[in-house]
């Protein structure tokens, strides 16, 4: 079992950036892909960025690439999201997510365990 709390979200203008951070616990992060999905209201969740087990591979939703960078920390057990150029359509619940596995995901069907979310507010 994998728990996963998210922190960092809040409102920020146009233009303006955010760290998000996604804290593991209960099982050896780094054994887990890590995802970032997000959600709109009205809208069905979509995927953000990833990361594999090492490190050594991301991937980004063309929406963020370029803007948003994913990354972890094993010896804390916390993946980050740090978002740049942060846009009004940005807005959503983001969320972390765990799976096992030795590559990357970008389906939600793919995770296994999820965080409760973390607003993040654009204002333009």
């Amino acid at each position: 079992q994998v728990q996963l709390v998210e922190s960092g979200g809040g409102l920020v203008q146009a233009g303006g950036s955010l760290r998000l951070s996604c804290a593991a616990s209960g099982r050896t992060f780094s054994s887990l892909a890590m995802g970032w999905f997000r959600q709109a209201p009205g809208k069905e969740r979509e995927f953000v960025a990833t990361i594999n087990w090492s490190g050594s591979s991301t991937y980004y939703a063309d929406s963020v690439k370029g803007r948003f960078t994913i990354s972890r920390d094993d010896a804390e057990n916390t993946v980050y999201l740090r978002m740049n150029s942060l846009k009004p359509e940005d807005t959503a619940v983001y969320y972390c997510a765990a799976a096992s596995g030795s590559y990357y995901y970008i389906r939600p069907y793919n995770y296994d365990y999820w965080g409760r979310g973390t607003q993040v507010t654009v204002s333009s």
